[in-house]
């Protein structure tokens, strides 16, 4: 089992869609496990305007939830600073269509982050946006809207390429979440070969001068079975010296850790290292 000393992807009580755990029951987990630093980076609000198509709206935090989320990291990591490093960050999504807003959010809260990852949840196709990863079944119907799954796997692939050239400003998040999310549901659908579109991803993240989430969240998804990205790609990334960050991408205390079991033998960087300034 690759031996992990941070976790850059941890999410929080503040997500509409996860655990009421506390931020002290997910710290205390981490120095359990020998953790020097976690990063949390709860999903942030989605840009304003943006319909959310989840059935219950809790894709990402209330805009007005933001201060309440920043100060209470900031309590508990001087509470913890002599035990673990805590960092403040967030999960923003790319959403096509919705740059302005996404950027606008940023230059607002950028300057109060340690950390951030920029990541490919929804899709926009043939005219509407749909969650890539919120069941088998919408990803299936995703598909259909797409044209098919090859056509979804490519607008997947298409949009976190343009996630990659986006300028959205000084505070743009430094690293890529999950760039094979696509495959979460790969055992009940056949999917096109992909490896062209990663090794497309990684020569773009290189270029780019950003890093890689290698979400361990995967390993442990029935139909999924493999870290986002597949272990031949993060092997890759490291050859290409592209800096990886292990993140369990945890909803729940016990989600600390998760996929460690299926990552290669890869150095893994702490989260936050490789910020912009």
């Amino acid at each position: 089992m690759k031996k992990i000393q941070y976790d850059g992807h941890v999410h929080t009580p503040f997500c509409p869609h996860g655990s009421n755990a506390s931020l002290e029951q997910y710290i205390e987990q981490a120095i359990s496990l020998g953790y020097k630093g976690i990063s949390f980076c709860e999903h942030a609000p989605l840009p304003e305007g943006f319909p959310d198509p989840t059935p219950n709206k809790d894709s990402g935090m209330l805009h007005s939830h933001m201060e309440g989320y920043i100060a209470a990291i900031q309590k508990v990591r001087e509470r913890y600073k002599k035990d673990i490093a805590i960092q403040i960050g967030l999960e923003i999504d790319f959403i096509e269509g919705f740059e302005t807003g996404t950027k606008a959010f940023l230059d607002e809260y950028g300057p109060h982050l340690d950390d951030a990852i920029l990541s490919v949840h929804f899709i926009f196709t043939r005219g509407a946006y749909g969650l890539l990863d919120y069941s088998a079944e919408a990803f299936g119907e995703i598909a259909k809207q797409a044209g098919g799954v090859d056509q979804l796997v490519e607008r997947y692939y298409e949009t976190v390429l343009l996630s990659i050239s986006s300028d959205l400003g000084k505070y743009k998040p430094h690293r890529l979440g999950h760039v094979s999310l696509v495959r979460k549901f790969r055992k009940n659908f056949k999917l096109p070969k992909d490896a062209y579109w990663l090794e497309t991803v990684l020569a773009a993240t290189k270029k780019s001068g950003l890093s890689l989430d290698v979400n361990g969240a995967g390993v442990i998804k029935p139909l999924c079975g493999e870290p986002y990205p597949p272990v031949a790609i993060v092997e890759k990334a490291e050859r290409m010296g592209i800096p990886l960050v292990y993140g369990s991408d945890a909803h729940h205390p016990d989600g600390l850790g998760q996929g460690r079991v299926g990552l290669p033998e890869v150095a893994f960087d702490a989260p936050g290292k490789h910020l912009r300034n």
